[in-house]
This record gives C-alpha cells, structure tokens and sequence, in this order.
C-alpha cells in the first residue's frame, strides 16, 4: 500500500475535526473579508445565478406532481436537486451571502476581519447576488419559455404564492433561521472534506432537508418571487416580494451568526491563536509532503 494518497501521509484523516473545521472557517472568512468589491460584486452575481439555476431545476422536476397525489414527495424532490446550487458555488467558487453570513463573522470573533471589511463583504455580495438571481429569472426561466409551459407555471405559482402570501412574517423569519442554519452547516461540513465527493455529500442532505421543510432562502427567493412576477403570476408583487427578502435576510442572519458562527466560535474557534497570514489546518502537512519532507 502505498504510504500517501494525494499527498497525504499515511494514517492521516482523510477529514478535519471540529477544532480543524473552525480553523478553517476562520482562514476562509478572513480571505472572503478582503476581498476586493468588484470580485465580491462579480463572484456574487455568480452565485446568485447558480442558486437561481437550482431553482430553475427544482421547479422543473417537481413541476406536474400534484399534492393530492404525490404527498409532500415533490418537495423531497425539489429539495435533491436544488442542492445542485450550493455544490456549484462551493466548488465552482463564488460568494453566497448565506454562507458568507456565518463565515465572515467567525473571520471578525476571531479578530481576523473588521467590522467595516465584514459590511463590505455582505453588501456587494448581496447586489451581486441579486442581479445574478435576476438575471436568471428573467432571461433563463421567462424570457426562454422554461417555466411559462403550464406545468411549470403552476409550480412557480404555488411556491411563489406560499412565500410571498401566505406565510406570515413570524413564519418567515423562523422557516429562515431553520434553512440558513442548514445551509452554513453545509458550509461547515465541506470544509471539513478533503475530497470532492466529500464535499458534495456534506451539502446535499442539509441543502435537501431545509427545502423539504419548505424554510426560506433570502437569495433563493430573489429568483422564485421575481421568476413569478416576470411571468405574470397573479397576485405577486414587487412589494410582496421585498417582504419576505426582508424577514428572510433578518432569519438567515440570525440562524448564521448564532447557530453556526457563534456557536461554533465559542465550542472550538476562539482557543484558536492564529496570525494573519495562517494557513488552515493541513496545509502544511500537505505541503511537507508534496515537497518529499518528512
């Protein structure tokens, strides 16, 4: 047997623990907060179009799958294949404000970004987002005739309809902190992959799960609501739509921040002394054995 694979010694984890995950989260928060804003502004549009091709996807498979019939299987469904999103902007790269919402502010507990590099980040993250999610909606979903065949129409209605009707403003924000939880914790989790199929597999079953449940995505619904009003649903409006982006950002901040930033920083992340310039756990090990040292 060979004594490393891809660079690896012999007997090492093929995974990092908890404590190496944190160190990790730190070093990547740290790299997002000095990002430049037009990168931040150009990876974010980037993102925004990947989550917003996800939720192309799902309505497209879920869509002809009535309720009365299927059960709540056309959500499972919707859920498996819109985890393609988050596996694109994890391994494509690009800045997703969800998991940046857990990610950098680990970076600034750690003192290793700035309050004022943190803002930054998440603005022009957001505005790329938005256009990407846009963009998507108009061009690839509406103006490409995708989801304006009856079938799909009549998914896009429904969940636009739920998300920007019929949930409440509590609601919103509860289903929010529930996904955005779900959503860093796949961050989290592939972080703590040394391979690719690792990774894929630490976002599917969160990314499956909060869908499944039907909590909101503040990005994700930058593409279903306005997907719904350039398509002409009935009933969804712009202000419809600026409501619930309002109360999903507010949950999706809160279930990052506390639930995985916070949480996180004080079980393993703030007994980690670390220096700018750091590198996460691994890499030197990988290094020293790219380099044939010991």
């Amino acid at each position: 047997m060979s004594p490393r694979v891809a660079g690896r010694p012999a007997g090492a984890m093929t995974y990092k623990p908890p404590k190496e995950i944190a160190r990790a989260g730190i070093q990547t928060g740290a790299t997002k907060a000095k990002l430049s804003w037009d990168k931040a502004l150009v990876a974010g549009f980037l993102a925004g179009a990947y989550i917003a091709i996800a939720g192309l996807l799902a309505i497209t498979v879920s869509a002809g799958m009535p309720e009365r019939i299927w059960g709540t299987l056309p959500s499972f469904f919707t859920g498996a294949v819109f985890s393609l999103g988050l596996i694109l902007v994890v391994l494509a790269g690009s800045e997703l404000l969800t998991g940046n919402l857990a990610l950098v502010p680990l970076a600034a507990m750690s003192g290793r970004a700035s309050l004022a590099r943190l803002a930054e980040n998440w603005l022009f993250v957001l505005v790329g987002n938005l256009l990407g999610a846009l963009f998507v909606a108009y061009f690839l979903a509406v103006q490409s005739g995708v989801v304006t065949a009856d079938l799909p129409l009549d998914r896009l209605a429904s969940i636009a309809h739920k998300k920007g009707v019929e949930e409440t403003e509590w609601q919103i924000f509860l289903r929010a902190v529930g996904c955005n939880w779900l959503v860093c914790l796949s961050v989290w989790m592939a972080l703590a992959a040394e391979d690719v199929a690792g990774k894929v597999l630490a976002i599917f079953f969160p990314i499956m799960a909060f869908v499944a449940m039907g909590f909101d995505h503040v990005v994700a619904n930058m593409f279903f609501l306005p997907a719904a009003i350039f398509a002409g649903v009935e009933g969804i409006g712009w202000g419809d739509a600026l409501h619930n982006w309002l109360f999903a950002f507010v949950g999706n901040l809160i279930g990052a921040v506390v639930f995985v930033a916070g949480a996180y920083w004080f079980l393993y992340a703030r007994d980690i002394a670390e220096e700018p310039g750091d590198t996460p756990s691994g890499a030197p090990e990988r290094e020293a054995a790219v380099a044939g040292r010991p």
